[in-house]
């Protein structure tokens, strides 16, 4: 595994629909994807809004990152964000979440929400190192028919 100061750098831009087949391998190798209909409707919305990006990260022409941020018109939102299995511990997801990051602030977020389920444990770590931290909310849902 490729470390940090030995990994060819980083270039990060907003998805085209010709990184559609990378962009779902990536999402399928990485198990961020639980749904592909429902991955597919959450590009297009995504695709359709200003408030809206994914990003990809290349290594060389290799799709090896995403990150899709959302506004709400308050806070900014996560979704979609993969590294390559064989890039885990190299700095892709920071790379990444710095960027979103950067996006989101422009458009005037405030903050960063982000839903993660309690036994994602690694997951969970990364956002820790990165300064997150757990808030003292409960969030409930609904879901509507397909």
């Amino acid at each position: 595994m490729p470390d940090e100061k030995s990994s060819p750098p980083l270039a990060v831009r907003e998805y085209r629909d010709s990184d559609h087949a990378a962009v779902w391998a990536l999402w399928e190798a990485s198990g961020v994807m639980a749904a592909p209909d429902r991955a597919q409707r959450d590009l297009e919305f995504c695709q359709a809004s200003v408030d809206n990006a994914l990003f990809v990260g290349l290594r060389g022409p290799r799709i090896a990152a995403t990150i899709m941020a959302g506004l709400d018109g308050h806070r900014g939102w996560f979704h979609y964000v993969a590294v390559d299995p064989d890039h885990h511990g190299t700095g892709l997801g920071r790379h990444m979440v710095a960027h979103a990051e950067k996006w989101l602030a422009g458009r005037g977020a405030v903050k960063v929400e982000l839903m993660i389920s309690e036994t994602n444990l690694a997951v969970l770590q990364f956002y820790k190192s990165l300064g997150y931290g757990p808030e003292p909310r409960v969030v409930m849902s609904r879901e509507f028919g397909s």
